[in-house]
């Protein structure tokens, strides 16, 4: 008979599952006295911080701690010398490291915990030949106050696994000192200062946990008022928005409207008329393109949100068709490009058509009739704009606006750290120069300068 081969041990039974998860949880307890251990060794800089209002109690727990340092310096070298007969320098000595251990604490609490613990065990080596009938051992009745301050100034400021280190080491060692050199007729000290040190310690942890609660409760409140404010500008921009598109878009849709149909309202009308209405209507609908598009910017929350998708942004080399409409409303303007003419950051092309377009424009309201020439300069370093215009020929009418493009132009040099200079030339007419640096740095973000004057 063929015997069956034994099956294979199946390492995912239940039992051996059951061994990993208590195999792993004894490895996380040892990982979390560990951790304990290495925040127990550590005597990195943690200062106390000062109380938060009112102003003038802010240093109120430093000198509180200062004087318990000196009371606890004096009580411990009067109970070593009236209560236990310990007489010549380690009185001193033993009474300046408590003092000092305490006053560390606002600073350094680990490190005063550790040297108030090391004073602890020198004065109990110091008193354990002079114990008499019924007197406390290892903890003088003050030793065991002195110290509970250092608890306390210590869980102000660790986590809760090492407050409970921190009080529960100083008693296990005070456990193992009685329970091997306890002497003859002392008193324990493991009950009062079980107590006190645990009550302490639960003080500290939940003044901690109080902090640290209104730290945070601060922390959400500026948050909150972030987002409030957030919220406020983007109900502004949207109002902004709304009031742009029901004034400017309705009036340029009409001016659309009625260059296209205005040719059929005139018995043969001339091939000058029909031009001149059909570039009326387009420059109407480009104008409604960019109205919208700087709408969607300021409607927009974030101005590089998917949902809200920009259109290419005009550069230099559009410039061509700007002139043509220019030249088709009635104004000579030549062109002079020097340099080697190549593209740009998208910052400073955008920026250049923007302050050629407003400059141009400025000519047509305020300078019919003019002659215009137009001059960019690609140097080295930097982008030369220049935009002169001679005396116009005719008066000008009445401009209803505000005068904002000059403050247009400069905010959009400005922006990009270049400079743009503006006013009358001494031949009659006007100028406007602007040097753009090529090398401008990225706005944050990565907004273009429109967005940003818009948002």
């Amino acid at each position: 008979m063929i015997r069956q081969p034994a099956p294979p041990t199946d390492r995912s039974h239940p039992g051996s599952a059951r061994g990993g998860g208590e195999g792993g949880a004894r490895g996380d307890r040892w990982s979390r006295l560990l951790t304990v251990a290495a925040e127990l060794s550590t005597l990195r800089r943690d200062p106390l911080p000062p109380l938060s209002r009112p102003r003038w109690l802010a240093r109120l727990p430093h000198v509180l701690v200062v004087y318990l340092a000196l009371f606890f310096g004096f009580l411990t070298t009067e109970q070593l010398q009236d209560h236990y007969h310990v007489t010549g320098g380690p009185p001193l000595v033993l009474a300046i490291g408590t003092g000092v251990s305490i006053v560390l604490a606002l600073f350094r609490p680990i490190a005063a915990w550790w040297l108030g613990l090391l004073c602890a065990g020198l004065i109990g080596w110091e008193i354990h030949d002079q114990v008499g009938q019924g007197q406390s051992w290892p903890w003088m009745p003050g030793g065991m106050f002195a110290f509970a301050p250092l608890v306390l100034l210590v869980a102000l400021r660790v986590p809760a696994r090492v407050t409970v280190g921190v009080t529960l080491v100083p008693l296990a060692l005070a456990g193992l000192a009685e329970l091997f050199f306890k002497p003859d007729h002392s008193a324990t000290t493991i009950p009062s200062t079980a107590l006190l040190f645990g009550f302490v310690g639960l003080l500290g942890y939940a003044l901690r946990a109080l902090r640290l609660a209104r730290g945070e409760l601060v922390e959400q409140e500026t948050l909150t008022e972030e987002e409030r404010a957030r919220r406020t500008l983007l109900e502004e921009r949207s109002r902004i928005a709304r009031e742009l598109h029901d004034v400017v878009a309705h009036h340029m849709s009409v001016i659309s409207i009625q260059a296209q149909v205005a040719p059929h309202l005139v018995e043969n009308p001339s091939e000058e008329l029909k031009e001149n209405l059909a570039g009326i209507r387009e420059n109407a609908l480009e104008a409604l393109t960019e109205l919208r598009r700087v709408l969607g910017v300021l409607r927009s929350e974030q101005p590089d949100d998917p949902a809200n998708p920009h259109h290419p942004q005009p550069t230099l080399a559009e410039l061509d068709g700007l002139v043509d409409n220019v030249r088709g409303a009635g104004l000579e303007v030549a062109v002079e490009v020097a340099g080697v003419r190549r593209p740009l950051t998208p910052g400073v092309e955008l920026t250049a058509y923007r302050i050629v377009q407003e400059a141009l424009s400025n000519c047509l309201r305020h300078a019919p009739g003019s002659r215009v020439e137009v001059g960019i300069a690609y140097g080295p370093r930097d982008l030369h704009l220049c935009v002169a215009n001679s005396a116009p020929t005719r008066s000008a009418p009445t401009s209803p606006g505000a005068g904002h493009g000059l403050l247009g132009m400069r905010e959009r040099a400005g922006m990009l750290g270049g400079e743009l200079a503006a006013g009358p030339r001494p031949e009659g007419g006007y100028e406007v120069t602007a040097v753009l640096p090529m090398d401008a740095p990225a706005l944050p973000g990565g907004s273009s300068p429109e967005t940003k004057r818009n948002s």
